[in-house]
């Protein structure tokens, strides 16, 4: 059974990941949609993760500095 996924919480470290969407203001601009996120982080994210929990800014620039391929978040989908 897979764990339950809190939205509001970056679910590679389980910090906050400050989403505007996860906290009911989708109408606001939310940081994610300004940075790149690597392929090889989303897929090493749980599956049940995906789509359903942003990861955090520090989580992403961790992950981004010096990596190969990068795709965009978007307000929809999330990761």
């Amino acid at each position: 059974m897979d764990p339950v996924v809190d939205p509001s919480r970056c679910p590679r470290c389980g910090a906050p990941n400050v989403c505007v969407m996860a906290a009911g203001r989708p109408d606001e601009p939310c940081w994610c949609t300004s940075v790149t996120v690597s392929e090889a982080l989303i897929d090493a994210l749980p599956e049940a993760a995906r789509g359903v929990a942003c990861l955090c800014a520090a989580c992403v620039a961790e992950a981004n500095r010096g990596r190969g391929r990068t795709r965009g978040q978007t307000p929809e989908t999330g990761i």
